[in-house]
């Protein structure tokens, strides 16, 4: 069997002047918030309209390496992979990047939930299939 390689999903980020702290360059809990806008991005491109009415995600957990700072006029691109599934649960790595150069990268766990009982809901075979094909 051929093994499909697992999809990368790249967003855009445009940096703000909130953004900035006062050092001059991105704060660091600036970061967290991309995290969840690319995720919640990427979610939303691979999964059915129907999967995407029913379930939501929540972030367990943030692991985060900073290796340059960002600055306002920085272009930077966020590329998210799935890395784990494992019944309710998920992992991620996103990596920021202004041109080649990795400026921060996270490793991070989410939760999907039932939208109406807002209770933990395994990731159906055919959806993990779409983060993760065999």
């Amino acid at each position: 069997m051929p093994h499909h390689p697992t999809p990368t999903f790249e967003h855009h980020i445009t940096i703000s002047p909130g953004d900035i702290d006062q050092m001059g360059h991105v704060n660091n809990a600036v970061y967290l918030q991309w995290v969840q806008e690319t995720i919640v991005s990427y979610w939303k491109h691979i999964a059915p309209i129907e999967a995407r009415a029913g379930l939501l995600w929540v972030a367990l957990k943030h692991d985060i390496t900073y290796r340059a700072p960002l600055f306002l006029d920085d272009n930077v691109e966020a590329l998210v992979t799935a890395t784990e599934t494992r019944g309710s649960r998920a992992s991620f790595k996103t990596i920021f990047k202004r041109g080649k150069d990795v400026s921060a990268e996270v490793i991070s766990s989410w939760c999907c939930i039932d939208a109406a009982t807002r209770k933990p809901k395994r990731v159906a075979r055919d959806l993990v299939r779409k983060f993760l094909p065999d």
